[in-house]
């Protein structure tokens, strides 16, 4: 039986606890998350330095997950283009059932491997692309035989479960498996497995983009300032950064066509919109390169 599915001792009797030993309980539970997580540091790295070669290359990245596993890719990728103005096809999330088991449970479709595989299909997963499996008990047939047809396409491919020595775990070349232990509620891998799951995912995501240039000292300068709390903190990056006030800051935005990236380099290297472009685009994206 996965670990994941175990009965944990320490929650046997939390049907008869009050409503603050519960909740004590469940907070001892999840302080062993990020432990487990910081034991596959390692692996992380190397999924990261992976995906960032392919998406170099111009290839995609693929999250695929069931249930809660999907219902994660979906987040972490939908995040990606506003936080750091990745087009849309770059980093996809795929769950089983598609979009409807966003907000429905699709039991059935999890089970099967062959449904997982025309997922892959249906998506164009190519040799240039990378897939990250993610499933809690690394044993989801969907996930399995979405991960099988993306290799056989040539795809590098990542996994991600909260058990040791699982089937996932042959079929990936890197396989990060933070171990978090029985649920507090028997089955439940919404809550410590979705956890670390959600922790991986925000550092495979981050770190791939600060490593792609989409980050300038700790602040995200791809980012779409799509409304005005953006544009207000897109202002408010240029003004601290450079050292002006808002409103030289709200020009020079307006005059990059809202790309920050653009404003910074102007401002910082005092050149117009088309000469901060092309530094950037000679640098491969990167603000520092193209400041020198």
């Amino acid at each position: 039986m996965p670990i994941t599915e175990e009965l944990n001792p320490n929650t046997l009797e939390i049907d008869s606890l009050s409503a603050y030993e519960i909740v004590r309980l469940i907070n001892a539970e999840d302080a062993k998350v990020v432990p487990a997580v910081s034991e596959q540091l390692g692996q992380t790295a190397q999924a990261v330095e992976l995906i960032v070669e392919r998406l170099s290359a111009g290839g995609r990245l693929f999250y695929l997950g069931a249930g809660t596993s999907g219902r994660l890719a979906v987040l972490d990728a939908s995040e990606i283009p506003p936080t750091y103005s990745a087009p849309p096809e770059q980093v996809q999330g795929l769950i089983a059932g598609g979009d409807y088991a966003l907000r429905n449970s699709s039991e059935a479709v999890e089970d099967d491997p062959g449904a997982g595989a025309e997922t892959i299909r249906e998506a164009g997963v190519t040799a240039a692309d990378v897939v990250v499996g993610i499933s809690a008990s690394g044993s989801a047939p969907w996930v399995l035989g979405a991960v099988v047809e993306a290799k056989q396409a040539g795809a590098a491919c990542i996994g991600l479960a909260c058990n040791p020595d699982t089937p996932l775990e042959g079929l990936v070349e890197v396989m990060i498996a933070p171990v978090v232990g029985p649920e507090v509620i028997a089955g439940s891998t919404r809550m410590k497995a979705g956890t670390a799951q959600k922790l991986v995912l925000n550092m495979l995501s981050t770190a791939v983009m600060v490593r792609l240039g989409k980050v300038y000292g700790n602040r995200m300068i791809d980012m779409r300032p799509g409304n005005a709390k953006l544009r207000q903190r897109a202002r408010k990056m240029l003004s601290e950064i450079g050292g002006v006030d808002e409103d030289t800051a709200a020009r020079l935005l307006e005059e990059s066509g809202d790309e920050v990236k653009t404003a910074l380099v102007m401002l910082l290297a005092e050149v117009d919109a088309e000469q901060a472009r092309r530094r950037l685009r000679e640098a491969g994206g990167f603000v520092r390169r193209a400041l020198e």
